[in-house]
């Protein structure tokens, strides 16, 4: 019987026939690496001939990223955004168009934008809530790829991979996709067609927010070979402290995953509930639009998810930040503490921005309990009605 993932994560640190040896491989700090014979220094079979071909827990790194993703081979970036770049580099060039979701990743856009269009390459960008039929219509002769972020940044839209990556195959259009919210754990892009998998590493997988990292995991020889010369001509490479840390996380990221997204349940169940919330934006919600997708094609659910406010100002979002004791105000996610941020101001980046009802929250449900959560958004709450309370009051 097949081992679930909960277990696999871990059984390839136990897997026996390699000796005495400890359950993680020790940290192999290295630049230079030695050899015995002059005739064999440049023979890889050895082990790695340079430090940039990565040591010990970066090869476990990458052998278990890739078995997680069911991946010929994966590759390890220093960041999530390199997970993303390297793949547009290795496969686009001059006079290439990659059309990808308006609601993508605000640094991808940027990529987009500005570092490819210098270099001849352009970027279209198709509205979040599209449905397969007009995503595709939007492909024409110059289209060499379609990058996919499903559900997307901060507004969580859904689309149909399985779909898309069908038909972009049938037009000879190549597939990338950043699977950031599904962690490669609950939704495993390779196994719906598509051609690239983009794994940032940086959230679920290190766990702690204390690395950057991302991966790239491909089935194809012949993309596998674009990707890994891009990154050997760029000169990546993760350090060894990073990847042990990144593989220490994996062990645990399936049971992780799992109690944060039961959490995030509460909370959603509790902030729908409150007068001051218009909706929330979470696929695995009943009622959100892409909820169909997901229950067909995830295995579960991020605990990251947006709260549109009904109405409301900038201060008032401030505000009720202001007065949480326990979510901290930062970025990136994934990690065990749980985290806000205010984003309306982030959806004017887009060309086809979303008629919201109000302002746009983001919150990370951590480790915490999510009984605590809720009496610290409770005392949020509270702040951003003073607030609205001030400010209707009559002047003297």
């Amino acid at each position: 019987m097949p081992l679930s993932d909960r277990t696999r994560l871990i059984a390839s640190a136990t897997a026996r026939g390699r000796g005495r040896r400890p359950v993680n491989p020790p940290i192999e700090r290295a630049s230079t690496m030695l050899s015995d014979d002059p005739a064999r220094m440049w023979d890889s079979t050895d082990g790695p001939v340079y430090g940039l071909d990565g040591t010990g827990a970066a090869r476990a790194l990458r052998s278990a990223i890739a078995d997680l993703e069911g991946a010929a081979e994966t590759w390890l970036v220093p960041s999530g955004l390199a997970a993303v770049t390297v793949p547009l580099m290795a496969l686009l060039k001059p006079g290439d168009t990659v059309l990808a979701t308006d609601g993508v990743y605000g640094p991808t856009r940027r990529f987009l934008t500005r570092w490819m269009a210098q270099r001849g390459i352009t970027a279209r960008f198709h509205p979040a809530d599209a449905s397969t039929e007009q995503i595709v219509g939007m492909i024409d002769a110059s289209t060499r790829l379609l990058l996919i972020e499903s559900p997307t940044s901060l507004t969580f839209d859904m689309v149909d991979v399985a779909a898309l990556a069908a038909a972009c195959r049938a037009r000879g259009v190549l597939t990338a996709m950043d699977n950031a919210w599904g962690a490669g754990l609950a939704f495993r892009p390779l196994a719906h067609g598509v051609d690239v998998s983009i794994h940032p590493l940086t959230k679920y997988v290190g766990g702690h927010s204390d690395l950057l990292m991302g991966a790239i995991s491909v089935i194809d020889p012949d993309i596998g070979r674009a990707v890994a010369e891009t990154i050997e001509d760029q000169g990546w490479h993760v350090s060894p402290d990073d990847a042990w840390l990144a593989l220490r996380g994996l062990r645990t990221l399936s049971v992780r995953y799992a109690e944060q997204g039961r959490s995030a349940r509460a909370v959603v169940d509790w902030l729908e509930a409150q007068s001051e919330v218009s909706r929330i934006l979470w696929p695995a919600l009943p009622r959100d639009p892409g909820h169909a997708i997901w229950t067909r094609d995830y295995s579960g659910a991020a605990s990251l998810f947006s709260v549109v406010m009904k109405g409301g100002t900038t201060a008032q979002a401030h505000a009720l930040m202001q007065a949480l004791s326990l979510f901290g105000l930062g970025y990136s996610w994934g990690g065990y503490e749980s985290l806000i941020t205010h984003e309306t101001p982030q959806l004017s980046q887009r060309a086809h921005p979303p008629a919201l009802e109000g302002q746009l929250i983001r919150l990370h449900i951590g480790l915490e309990d999510p009984a605590d959560l809720i009496a610290d958004l409770e005392a949020g709450l509270a702040a951003w009605r003073a607030l609205q309370d001030s400010n209707l009051q009559p002047s003297a």
